[in-house]
């Protein structure tokens, strides 16, 4: 592993059996999360983003079958831990962030028991333990942060409830914290207060950050760089500027075109992504995007596309960025 990355994923495939046969969500996954860096993860419903970030935290369902591949944080091999073994590094060394504030904290124990009880693994005393929540709610910019601690989750609004889980997934100052779409239930103002709090703790605390979201314009505000899925696979990758400015798989450009802030005239009809996603029990042999693709030719329905570095991107898996495939 790169002593520059956090977090590696390393030709990931993952399938759950289903009733149809065997569905394949994830195949040869590849990404590199830097030190210190905040890297988006974005794509359709349905692309694999929830089951990576699953296996990521050790949270997969029993019908999810890890047929190959490595996560590495530092020298550990997650996919190789024991249950007992993930839950000592869970809320330790990796946290995560989820999308619904309302459903992230108990709703019958105080905030204060909360954040203390999350401390279990700190030797230290109880009220050291309550001066850390103190400090965190502080960084989090709860007001009067000592009297709050001894309020319940429905005394606080959904922002606030976020920034409280924000607040008690950091407290161990991680490794890697996963950020699953942790702005979707908040309104266009609080969205906007929590990137920037999510930006100020992260160059805090040094940590790097998984952001898994749909939303495009959060990725070009926070994230140094940005990994596109679709159907199970990564298609593109490369630093978020770059990606933005000229993507080069075909996906990429149309979903950034299907962005309503990119619509330069008011309208009544949004852009969108015609066809259909292909079956992921029966999957094409060729492009898994060629069905869909506007500019699919010859060779898109039978060949899988290997991975190119393409203009300004790390990696395409394109035969139109594909140098070795005529045109």
């Amino acid at each position: 592993m790169s002593v520059q990355n956090a977090l590696e994923v390393r030709d990931l495939n993952i399938s759950y059996k289903v009733p149809g046969g065997k569905l394949r969500a994830l195949r040869d996954i590849n990404l590199n999360v830097p030190r210190g860096e905040i890297v988006g993860l974005v794509g359709e419903s349905g692309c694999g983003k929830t089951t990576l970030m699953q296996t990521i935290l050790g949270l997969q369902s029993s019908a999810a079958v890890t047929e190959s591949g490595q996560i590495m944080l530092g020298d550990t091999d997650l996919l190789t831990l024991r249950p007992k073994q993930m839950r000592n590094l869970l809320g330790d060394r990796i946290s995560a962030v989820f999308q619904d504030p309302m459903k992230s904290l108990n709703p019958v124990l105080t905030i204060g028991r909360q954040m203390t009880d999350i401390q279990f693994r700190h030797n230290i005393s109880q009220r050291e333990k309550r001066d850390r929540a103190v400090e965190m709610l502080q960084k989090v910019r709860i007001p009067d942060p000592e009297s709050r601690l001894d309020q319940y989750a429905f005394e606080f609004s959904g922002g606030m409830r976020q920034r409280i889980a924000i607040a008690m997934a950091l407290m161990a100052e991680p490794d890697v914290l996963v950020a699953d779409e942790p702005t979707t239930a908040l309104d266009a103002t609080l969205e906007l207060t929590t990137i920037d709090l999510l930006r100020d703790l992260q160059q805090d605390i040094g940590c790097a950050i998984i952001f898994i979201t749909h939303h495009l314009g959060v990725v070009a505000e926070l994230c140094q760089s940005v990994n596109i899925m679709y159907a199970g696979e990564m298609v593109e990758s490369g630093p978020t500027r770059a990606v933005f400015d000229a993507p080069q798989h075909p996906y990429t450009e149309l979903l950034f075109n299907c962005d309503p802030a990119q619509i330069p005239e008011r309208t009544r009809h949004l852009p969108t992504i015609g066809g259909e996603l292909p079956s992921l029990i029966n999957l094409p042999p060729g492009c898994v995007f060629e069905g869909r693709c506007p500019k699919a030719f010859g060779p898109c329905a039978e060949i899988h596309p290997r991975r190119v570095q393409s203009g300004g991107s790390d990696m395409v898996k394109c035969h139109l960025r594909d140098p070795e495939v005529p045109q």
